[in-house]
């Protein structure tokens, strides 16, 4: 994110912090999950039951005068968009596939437990790899760095420029 263009005022003393002229960001990314605007406070999520409150979201039991609506990870979930992609593969994958795929799982619920929106949407198994697709950016790479940090093998994340994902592969 860079700032425009930087404007000193004759109010702005040598040395000071400088005024900004424009204070929007460059911000290429576009997560089109994320809300335009702030939910009403407390809103609950029709589906999963996370509560909106507070200005973030977090798991409870919903007040009698809470609104519906659905939180941006079941809308992902339903729409089947996945913002973070996990592959896993090599030999060493596929000789302890049911231990890493444990730590998997295990991280995404740790993950989840913090982070509501944060989820595992699919698994997608075959012979050779493991495709783990996450309703957020940061559950992916969550669980890329708990692989890393346990089992060693070679980590690799690419954060697309210009739409909110990453693509996160491990292989040992």
């Amino acid at each position: 994110m860079t700032r425009r263009q930087v404007i000193s005022t004759p109010a702005t003393p040598p040395g000071s912090v400088p005024r900004y002229f424009d204070r929007s960001y460059d911000d290429s990314r576009h997560d089109p999950y994320q809300a335009k605007g702030k939910y009403r406070e407390p809103t609950a999520c029709r589906r999963c039951g996370a509560i909106f409150e507070g200005g973030r979201w977090h798991w409870g039991e919903a007040a009698a005068n809470a609104s519906h609506s659905i939180c941006p990870a079941c809308a992902r979930i339903r729409d089947d968009l996945p913002a973070g992609y996990v592959s896993l593969s090599g030999a060493f994958f596929s000789a302890h596939r049911d231990d890493l795929m444990r730590l998997v799982w295990n991280t995404a619920a740790q993950e989840r437990t913090e982070h509501p929106l944060h989820r595992i949407m699919h698994v997608v198994e075959a012979p050779d790899r493991t495709v783990v697709t996450t309703s957020d950016v940061h559950c992916a790479r969550r669980i890329g760095e708990a692989l890393k940090r346990a089992y060693d093998g070679q980590l690799d994340m690419s954060f697309a420029h210009d739409e909110y994902s990453v693509r996160v592969s491990w292989r040992r």
